[in-house]
């Protein structure tokens, strides 16, 4: 329990680090600002896990075919229409086209994908 919910945060700060990056490039990504960014973070992260995990299989089943024509380039046009779907939830985030939530998607994995890997190292040194 203790690590999903340390998981939901590394997911938040993530997502936060994402749009300051995206941000600086001025790539259309955005949070709401002040409290309610960080509660919107939350909510984001917790809305892009229930469409991974109910939304992503059933698009990536129907679409094997040509993931497996592109050798599964076509996850990545997966992924960013994930992230583009909850950014179209008016959760807080937004997502101004398809090129912001590509790189959102990628650059989310990125981030994250750091972020998880020092925790759960750090916490298997302990």
């Amino acid at each position: 329990m203790v690590q999903l919910l340390l998981r939901w945060v590394v997911g938040a700060i993530a997502l936060f680090l994402t749009v300051k990056v995206a941000e600086a490039l001025k790539i259309g990504l955005s949070l709401k600002g002040g409290n309610e960014g960080i509660f919107s973070a939350f909510m984001v992260i917790l809305a892009l896990t229930l469409v991974n995990a109910f939304i992503r299989p059933i698009v990536t089943l129907l679409t094997l075919p040509l993931n497996c024509l592109t050798f599964g380039l076509f996850s990545l046009v997966i992924n960013a229409l994930m992230f583009w779907m909850v950014g179209a939830l008016d959760l807080g985030l937004k997502v101004s086209g398809f090129g912001s939530a590509l790189f959102g998607s990628i650059v989310l994995s990125i981030i994250s994908g750091l972020l998880n890997n020092f925790i759960i190292s750090q916490k298997d040194n302990k």
